[in-house]
């Protein structure tokens, strides 16, 4: 079901706006990354800003609704001008990155699917992965340059343009 308060504009000719903001939960020196399943590549918890909510409080939103955890969000790492191809269409997407703390009782296990929901009529499952940049690129998790950034994480906001990925070529 489409939400009516969910910041998302759809041109003609196949063109989409979104706004959208994830989180990087860290624990034991993992990094804590989801998918829908039918999707080959992975990316950081989150979701689309909807009217009248801060950054923030999309992601704490977000968190409860698919993790079902209340999430402390900390601070902005990177605000990123983001221009893909997905599912048909031409995306600019402009996405925020925050570093996200989880609950301590939030299941921890690497490696292993340790979550599953619906959403939006997509099955997302989550699972704890090695904060490494090789284990980040294994994964295939865009935007492409946080894995090269995953093990140095920015001390002030990073503002970025990315260009020029296609999500529907990915093998």
């Amino acid at each position: 079901m489409k939400d009516p308060n969910r910041i998302r504009i759809k041109y003609k000719g196949k063109r989409t706006f979104q706004m959208r903001i994830a989180g990087l939960g860290f624990r034991n020196g993992h990094v804590l990354v989801h998918r829908a399943t039918h999707e080959t590549f992975w990316t950081f918890p989150g979701g689309g800003a909807e009217m009248g909510e801060t950054s923030q409080q999309t992601l704490e939103r977000e968190m409860v609704e698919e993790l079902g955890a209340k999430v402390v969000v900390q601070r902005l790492l990177w605000m990123v001008e983001n221009f893909f191809h997905y599912e048909g269409r031409d995306c600019h997407e402009l996405g925020l990155y925050y570093l996200m703390d989880l609950p301590e009782d939030f299941p921890f296990e690497p490696e292993v699917i340790i979550h599953r929901i619906v959403d939006g009529g997509n099955e997302l499952e989550f699972k704890w992965v090695p904060a490494t940049v090789e284990r980040l690129k294994q994964l295939d998790i865009p935007p492409y340059f946080i894995a090269d950034e995953i093990e140095t994480l920015p001390d002030v906001p990073r503002h970025l343009v990315w260009h020029d990925y296609d999500l529907d070529q990915k093998p």
